[in-house]
């Protein structure tokens, strides 16, 4: 419920499912701080990011942005280097971030893309830990080092309730570089994704039979996104590339299938769109709820059309 911390040892998909189909749409709000795009009403000294006043001006930017989301949108996707790019005083930012959100009810998928050998992904697993510094609902994970790589994050979203989100067809023009690629007539990215399969069906909510082990597909590639949906029906696609980078709601939605309440199957991130909307670069404060309200309910609506059925 709106204003209740996110219960973080319900499983993950079943809560984000279950409060998605509460809110009727399946927007992201993306958390990503460009320090030339803070408005003038919340900026400190240079907003350099090695001036010790710009975190606290991002902070301060948050600490109002963040109740315009409360009871509007189920999740929030804080990137990590736009925060780890201010030193100690951004990471401490980010953790305050997170903690604000989750007690406004929101739940938190940080985007920081990790993933190492052995030891060194058990310590990044820890983001996902309950007791952990961090506690955030759920990761993003890049693959490439392999599927034992995985396996700690699996383990942790296993024992914390938590969720992971593998890169599998990213929304960047460069991704087909490497994830397009035909090994034996087959492009990687599916064979990511056939991978995974095993780890999906091990982390399947209960309750909706949506999975927590769930992926990363632009929605500027709604073609490749069916093909990896044919592979992995249960698992919650993390859809990239919506508004600002060209994707449209239909594209967005194109890999959704029919639920209770409409189309679902993921959430549909939006950061710059709804984070630094035209008419928000202002000093008056007033003005700037307005922008960042009307940016919100526009994409909601937008969402919400293209999931009902």
């Amino acid at each position: 419920m709106p204003g209740q911390e996110v219960n973080v040892k319900a499983h993950f998909a079943d809560t984000l499912i279950t409060r998605i189909r509460s809110l009727g749409h399946p927007l992201c709000a993306g958390l990503d701080p460009h320090l030339g795009r803070i408005p003038p009403l919340f900026q400190q000294g240079s907003m350099a990011p090695a001036d010790p006043a710009t975190a606290e001006g991002v902070h301060d930017f948050f600490r109002a942005y963040l109740p315009r989301l409360q009871g509007k949108v189920a999740v929030v996707k804080p990137q990590s280097a736009f925060f780890e790019q201010l030193g100690w005083r951004g990471a401490r930012v980010l953790s305050e971030v997170c903690a604000q959100a989750r007690e406004l009810g929101l739940i938190v998928v940080l985007d920081a893309k990790r993933g190492d050998i052995g030891s060194t992904a058990a310590a990044y697993a820890q983001y996902l830990a309950a007791a952990g510094a961090w506690a955030a609902d759920a990761l993003t994970v890049n693959p490439y080092l392999g599927t034992d790589t995985l396996a700690p994050f699996a383990d942790a979203a296993a024992a914390d309730d938590a969720g992971i989100f593998v890169l599998v067809k990213t929304s960047n023009p460069g991704s087909g570089d490497y994830q397009d690629r035909l090994v034996d007539g087959v492009p990687l990215y599916e064979l990511v994704a056939g991978s995974l399969a095993p780890m999906v069906e091990r982390l399947r909510g209960p309750q909706t039979g949506w999975s927590s082990l769930d992926v990363v597909v632009g929605a500027t590639y709604p073609e490749q996104a069916l093909a990896i949906r044919g592979l992995l029906p249960q698992a919650l696609f993390l859809i990239p590339g919506y508004g600002a980078q060209g994707g449209t709601a239909a594209d967005a939605v194109a890999s959704f299938v029919k639920g209770p309440a409409g189309l679902e199957g993921g959430i549909v991130n939006s950061s710059r769109g709804v984070l630094f909307p035209d008419g928000s670069n202002c000093n008056d404060a007033a003005t700037w709820e307005q922008a960042i309200d009307a940016a919100l309910d526009r994409a909601i609506d937008e969402l919400g059309t293209a999931v009902a059925t």
